[in-house]
């Protein structure tokens, strides 16, 4: 059974940043294979309902710390697309002053920590981050992102049993999409029920349905208050999927199409447009006005990207190297 919608304003904004994520990262592509987005990018298409819901119940002050498929997670954390769009442009109005590209957005203003394109290594950033917070006696979460494939690395085995043997405020969600960068989870991984391997650390766990928002945020909702309460870490499993290949350079040869396909069909955004429709919530005019006002968001942040600017060639080197008096 599915859980019951929320209140009729907050439903349409899940589907609001949903649309958000959808169509920034439709334009990405776009711009990529126009050779206007150089270097990585990999995409969070049909994962949106993850981002969305977890976001929804955070405070401004929370930290979030992302993998290299965070645009999403940025776009909802209040960094703007403008800047997260100039980003990948390479343009020094971009939130890592072009430096970073696709896999480093970084704003401290946000508190959002990253875009880290080494799997797993977020994670000891996030109990880091969320140990300041505890130190300082600060009301605060810190919610790490991470996929499945980061779970065969020692980092998270670190960071999990540090995090419960200090009670440190930071929620783990674990992105599953089942094939990490190519690779089946069970080819991966002996055991494959995830919320076994936080239990070991005696982390309470559960696993949601990645693929239905209200659901994310229900059981997000529920985690964070108890993290925020001083209940030490929650981990929670987002059963999801990505719709498009890992990065712009993957084939897919380790799925078929078909398998795809039936994915698509259950997507975050078609559910839940489903279910604002049956409620009498959301008709073909409401939802072409949400549209618009994301592909005007998406349009501005294109046309800010095209007119930013490139670093002077005299800065390149600000922040590698620094001078040490003698």
């Amino acid at each position: 059974m599915s859980d019951p919608l929320p209140e009729r304003e907050h439903a349409l904004d899940l589907l609001h940043q949903m649309l958000r994520i959808r169509r920034f990262e439709e334009k990405a592509a776009e711009l990529y294979t126009q050779e206007r987005i150089r270097g990585f990018l990999h995409l969070y298409i049909g994962e949106e309902a993850v981002a969305a819901g977890v976001m929804a119940t955070l405070r401004p002050d929370d930290a979030v710390v992302g993998t290299y498929r965070e645009h999403g997670h940025a776009l909802l954390k209040g960094v703007s697309a403008a800047s997260i769009m100039a980003e990948m442009f390479g343009k020094q109005e971009g939130c890592s002053r072009g430096r970073g590209g696709s896999m480093h957005l970084f704003d401290a203003k946000a508190r959002f920590y990253g875009g880290n394109a080494i799997v797993g290594g977020g994670l000891p950033l996030a109990v880091g981050l969320a140990l300041a917070d505890q130190r300082a006696g600060l009301s605060r979460v810190t919610v790490c992102f991470f996929g499945e494939g980061a779970m065969a690395e020692g980092e998270f085995h670190e960071s999990m049993n540090l995090a419960a043997l200090w009670r440190v405020p930071v929620l783990f969600v674990c992105e599953n999409n089942r094939y990490a960068m190519g690779t089946a989870l069970e080819r991966s991984e002996s055991e494959t029920d995830l919320v076994r391997h936080a239990e070991s650390y005696r982390v309470p766990a559960r696993a949601v349905d990645g693929m239905d928002v209200v659901a994310v945020e229900a059981a997000a909702r529920e985690a964070v208050e108890h993290v925020r309460a001083g209940e030490g870490p929650r981990f929670l499993e987002a059963q999801t999927y990505r719709f498009r290949a890992h990065s712009m350079f993957d084939a897919q040869l380790y799925r078929d199409k078909h398998e795809v396909e039936q994915w698509r069909g259950r997507g975050p955004i078609v559910r839940l447009q489903t279910r604002l429709r049956e409620a009498g919530w959301l008709d073909d005019d409401a939802l072409e006005a949400i549209e618009a006002r994301v592909r005007q968001e998406v349009a501005d942040a294109v046309a800010f990207a095209e007119a930013g600017t490139w670093e002077p060639v005299e800065e390149l080197l600000r922040d590698v190297y620094t001078e040490v008096p003698r």
